[in-house]
This record gives structure tokens, sequence and C-alpha cells, in this order.
């Protein structure tokens, strides 16, 4: 097809085209917005599982670090209660044995919680602190040893004992204070880690919830503002089909299904709509159509009777001559026949390129009785090189005749009838003008809706100019009209000659 020379054909379609539309629709792997929906539900739920269970496993760690500090608090308190009697054995004599106690139990404590301590401390770190333990233990015990002894120890080596003591004492203070701290500064930075958690958590839910919203969203929201947009086109006369665009076939490919059946089925109502508008044509030119028969049938008539009842006076060349005008009159007879069948004849439209010349002197051929019956003069100009339209013939024929019969029906007394074709602005136009009775400015807001007619009851359907408009829709183009009371009517038809374009319809 010439697209730079003809209109776009986007809203023609074949029922073997509207069945393989419909078949592609279906074909497509089905993905709906129910499974989405459960989908993204999943990926939320599963995305709230793995936070609730980094923060279990946070909060178990947490708990491990606190039940950890509290025993490294246990060790030191023990410690330090050794180091208390310690202090009250050096000034009064006593509890030197609760001393031995507490180191013994700081000594068990340290050895139930090892592997934790080593991973806080370090491994150096607790060996150093386990020998400071076991010496500052064995200094105790070899100071309750001399204590023990009946002959007096002497001062120097009870002052080197308790030099060791305080010297380990305050070693081991050091140390399990320092375990201490830096349980407390892990649980701290636990702490300080959890929050910068919670908070890009909270951003990553917040990103991923308004991803996940505006996917749906559009999913939703742009498939309805499509269709928002196809009724908007269809209610315009545009009833070409909808075409699968996506990958995947949802909820909407089964509304684009019923659209695509409703605009089928508009389509063939429109074509018997059609049909009847042209018996009715008929039945308006019937007088026509019965003059135009009705000569080349006298003359047949008169032609034969003279040729019977003087056969044997005629030469042959007059006979022959006569025959001839017989054959002439028979054959315009049968093109007046053939052209009322071609007009009538329903079959399913065709698209092809002609010219919109040969089908406004088609249509005003048809006229031609009608326009002299009403005493209507024509004055036609058609312009050259028009471009050529990819449409049917027959549905541009049934426009132009319906306006035509219109300006001939407005012009009672006779009067002029003009048609011109010519190109502007990128457009093919149609001017079909008369000098008649004209429109009133209220009726004209009204001329191309459904049932609207000013002719009387039984005249007349008022579906010409309704049928006329949604063709030249379909074509993407367009009727304006201007009249004046008492000056007549200018009816102009726009085709416009598309590059190319075509309109992206498809689910």
């Amino acid at each position: 097809m010439d697209h730079e020379n003809s209109v776009d054909s986007s809203s023609y379609f074949t029922k073997d085209q509207a069945e393989n539309v419909q078949k592609a629709l279906l074909e497509r792997p089905k993905f709906s917005i129910r499974q989405r929906i459960i989908l993204i539900f999943l990926v939320t739920f599963a995305l709230a599982c793995c936070i609730i269970i980094a923060d279990m496993i946070f909060i178990s760690n947490l708990s491990n670090q606190q039940q950890f500090l509290e025993k490294a608090a246990n060790f030191e308190f023990e410690i330090q209660q050794a180091r208390r009697f310690e202090k009250n054995y050096f000034l009064y004599g006593t509890n030197l044995n609760d001393a031995l106690d507490h180191v013994h139990n700081a000594k068990n404590m340290k050895d139930n919680f090892k592997d934790k301590m080593q991973s806080i401390v370090g491994e150096h770190a607790f060996n150093n602190m386990s020998n400071n333990l076991e010496r500052y233990k064995e200094s105790l015990e070899k100071l309750r040893t001399l204590s023990l002894e009946k002959d007096t120890p002497s001062g120097k080596e009870r002052l080197l004992v308790e030099s060791e003591i305080r010297n380990f004492g305050a070693a081991i203070i050091a140390d399990a204070s320092n375990a201490v701290d830096q349980e407390r500064l892990r649980i701290h930075s636990l702490m300080n880690t959890s929050m910068i958690s919670a908070v890009t958590a909270l951003i990553l839910l917040l990103i991923i919830g308004i991803i996940l919203t505006t996917y749906i969203t559009r999913q939703i929201v742009h498939s309805y503002s499509r269709f928002e947009e196809y009724t908007h086109r269809i209610a315009t006369g545009d009833f070409s089909l909808i075409t699968p665009a996506r990958k995947y076939r949802d909820e909407f490919t089964n509304l684009a299904i019923a659209l695509n059946h409703m605009l089928i089925e508009l389509k063939d109502r429109e074509e018997q709509l059609l049909q009847s508008r042209k018996m009715a044509a008929v039945g308006t030119l019937t007088a026509g159509i019965a003059h135009e028969l009705n000569n080349p049938l006298n003359n047949i008539s008169l032609t034969t009777e003279s040729l019977i009842d003087e056969f044997d006076e005629w030469d042959k060349e007059e006979k022959l001559k006569m025959l001839k005008d017989i054959f002439s009159q028979v054959e315009r007879a049968g093109v007046t026949v053939a052209n009322l069948l071609d007009f009538t004849h329903r079959e399913e439209t065709t698209y092809e390129q002609f010219s919109i010349n040969e089908v406004l002197n088609r249509t005003l051929s048809f006229v031609a009785n009608e326009i002299y019956v009403n005493k209507v003069s024509l004055e036609k100009d058609l312009g050259r090189n028009l471009p050529q339209i990819n449409g049917n013939q027959h549905q541009l024929q049934q426009v132009f005749l319906n306006i035509i019969l219109n300006a001939i029906q407005a012009m009672p007394d006779g009067g002029v009838l003009r048609v011109k074709s010519y190109i502007d602005n990128k457009a093919i136009k149609i001017d079909i003008s008369d000098t008649g009775e004209g429109i009133s400015p209220d009726i004209k807001e009204k001329i191309f809706d459904p049932f609207f007619s000013t002719k009387a009851v039984g005249e007349g359907t008022g579906l010409g100019l309704s049928v006329s408009y949604g063709i030249i829709k379909q074509y993407h183009g367009d009727i304006q009209v201007e009249s004046e009371l008492g000056k007549g009517s200018d009816f102009c038809i726009i085709l416009p000659i598309l590059k190319g374009e075509q309109f992206e319809r498809g689910y």
C-alpha cells in the first residue's frame, strides 16, 4: 500500500483479520493482574520475613552479649570481693579463706565462658588474665600457708607475698574491667548498627513499596487509560481492532477481546445500516431510474414495432441500423441496471486504491435524472492528479449520494449544485454546495445526530448524515458544514493524506 497517497486504513478489517486478532490476543502466555498482586504480596512477605529473621538474630545476639556482660560483671564482682576480703585480712587478720573462695568462684566462671572471653579480649589477653588469676590464687594460698605456720614468718617474706597479692589482684581487676568495658562497647556498637540497619530497612521497604505500588498502579491505571482512549475512538467512529502489544495477557485482555467482539458486531450492523440506506436512496431515485429505463425501453418498443410492421419495406442497411439502435438502447438500460445492482449489492467490505473523482462521477451519473427532474443545474470542478484513496468505494459513494440527495431536496424549485474536489493542507477536500433553503443554526448542530431529521414522519430515518459522518471518521477525516438560511449550504468532506501514520492500538 502506498502510505504516502492513502488514508490510514487501521480501522478497516475483514472477518479473517478479526479472527486472527482475537486468536493472537488469546495465544499470549497468561500473567494476570491477580497473579502479579499475589507475587508482589509474596515478595513483600518474604522481605518482611527476612527483616523479622534478621531482627530475631540481632535480638538473640544482643541477649547473648547481655548474658556474657552479666557473667563478666559477676566475674569482676568475685575478684572485687576477693580483694575486699584480702584487705580485711591485711587489716584485721580475718576472712582470708573467704577471699580464696571468691577466687575459686571467679576461676570457675572464667573457665565456663572461656571461648566467649577469648573472642572478646583475644587469646593473648585471656591467657594473661588466666595467668594473673592463677598467680593471685597461689599468692593467697601461700599467704594462708604462712599464716598457719607456728613460727611467725619473716617480715620480708610476708611483705613479698603481700606485694604479689596486690600486684596480681590489681592486674586481674584491670583484666576483668577491660573485658566488661569491651563487651559494653560491643553492645553499644551493636545497638548503633541495629539502628542504622533499622533505618536502612525502613528506607528499603519504602523504596520497594513505591516501586511495587507504581508497578501495579501502572498495570491497572495505564491499562484503564488506554481502554478509555479506545472507547473515545469508538465513539468518534474509529472501529479499528485492538491488537496484541504486550507479552502477556491478563484481565484487560478479556476486556480487549470483548471490545473487539463489540467492534465486529458494530461493523456488521453498520454494513446492514449502510445497505438499508442504499435501499432508501434507491427508493428516492425510483422516479429517475424508471425514467432512465423507460426511455430505452420505449425506443426499443417503437423500433421493434416499426421493424415488424414494415419489415419487407426496409432495405438491409436500414434494418441493420434499426437493430443497432435496439442494441444501443439495450446496452443503455443494461448499464443502468448494472449500476443499480452494483450499488445495492451487499458484500464483505474490501479496501483498494481508487480515484475519488471516479466515485464522484459515478455518483453524479447515478443521480443525473434526479438532477434533471428537479431542474437543478450541475457545476462540476474536479481537481486533476489527486492522490488515490485507499478504502471502500461503495462507502464513499454512499456518503456522496446522501449529501447530494439532501442538496437536491433542499432546492425544490431548482437551483445550482456545485461539486468540487481539490487538495488543501495535506488533505483531499470535496465541496458539495447548493443554493437551496439553508440550515438554521439550531438545526445545524444536530444534523449528524442519529435519527435526527427535519423531514416529515415516514419520509426519512435521520440516519443518512449520521452514517456518512461515521464512515468519514473511519478514514480519520471530517465533514464540515457552512450554511445560511435562504442562501444554501456547503458540505466540505475532508480526507487526510497520511504518510505511513498508523494509530497504535494494542493491548
